[in-house]
């Protein structure tokens, strides 16, 4: 299994263009030691060849531009993406699918009902893409019952119902249903290895503690360093709890959670521009690495 981070930051990216937080001014004068990211998306392949697309960001038009094994240039018009996962609702996770509606035929999209549902209504982009070549829809359970993708042989897909949030227009806001936010269980028979993806996560339940610990690597929600990151910066009063991600640093943490697991190769995703950590210099940054952490970055590939 082939995996390409195409995008590693939280929504907004980082720095985010209206933003004079420590990091986001830092970064553009020079004097914060940080990569820019754009908003969080990978893509997956089994063969090289075709390449399953996780969350499709506002970001996506550069994203693709810097990623050249996704453009085969095999026809006038042409992309090696085969098949699109959307795993929640949120305007980070779907608004490049307006910038893909030149498609020259129906997307093959892979999202649970609840996610459908929103993108179809509140935020209809399904209903737009309905105006070009439209999707075909392929519903996702959320009875963690597993299913293939046929341009990604011998790779095992299992969504994780997570408690995370839905997004502000979703009548499930603040009363989430299953489905509204998923992490992806991905297993290659081939090679027996196991990538467990969740950009978003507000609570780390049992089972969902149970696919990470079993995994060979994990890339996980990365957002916050402290749950009132937001207000240090002075940017908003909401801590991270309410917007659906679990902090990195307090007891019960993200950090916490990643450490006390051996197996799997730990990889932060979904960073938010006020985190620390995106300091490769600073403090939070070197905790993070003396816990066996790492922080991922746009254009990263790893192979399982």
């Amino acid at each position: 299994m082939l995996v390409h981070v195409l995008g590693s930051g939280a929504g907004g990216g980082f720095p985010q263009w209206n933003c004079n937080c420590v990091n986001c001014k830092g970064v553009r004068e020079g004097t914060v030691n940080a990569l820019p990211r754009t908003q969080s998306s990978i893509a997956i392949s089994a063969n090289g060849d075709d390449w399953i697309l996780f969350n499709a960001s506002p970001d996506i038009k550069k994203q693709l531009d810097d990623f050249s094994a996704i453009q085969p240039a095999r026809h006038v018009r042409d992309t090696a993406i085969s098949a699109i996962v959307i795993t929640d609702a949120q305007i980070d996770h779907a608004t490049g699918m307006l910038t893909l509606r030149e498609h020259n035929k129906p997307w093959e999209v892979y999202t649970t009902k609840a996610v459908h549902d929103d993108l179809t209504t509140g935020f209809p982009v399904f209903s737009i893409l309905g105006h070009f070549r439209g999707i075909n829809h392929h519903e996702i359970a959320t009875d963690e019952s597993s299913f293939t993708i046929p341009t990604a042989p011998g790779l095992v897909f299992t969504a994780v119902p997570l408690k995370s949030e839905a997004p502000p227009y979703s009548p499930h806001r603040h009363n989430t249903v299953p489905g509204d936010n998923i992490g992806m269980n991905i297993h290659d028979t081939k090679t027996g290895k196991t990538l467990f993806y969740a950009p978003g996560l507000g609570v780390a339940e049992p089972h969902v503690l149970d696919y990470m610990s079993k995994a060979d690597c994990v890339l996980v929600d990365g957002t916050v360093w402290t749950d009132d990151e937001m207000a240090n910066e002075g940017i908003s009063d909401k801590r991270a709890q309410e917007m659906g991600h679990l902090d990195q640093s307090s007891k019960g943490g993200i950090m916490d959670i990643l450490k006390s697991m051996a197996k799997p190769r730990k990889f932060l995703i979904h960073i938010n521009n006020t985190n620390p950590i995106l300091n490769e210099d600073s403090p939070q940054r070197k905790q993070l690495e003396a816990a066996g952490i790492e922080v991922s970055f746009d254009g990263m590939d790893l192979e399982l």
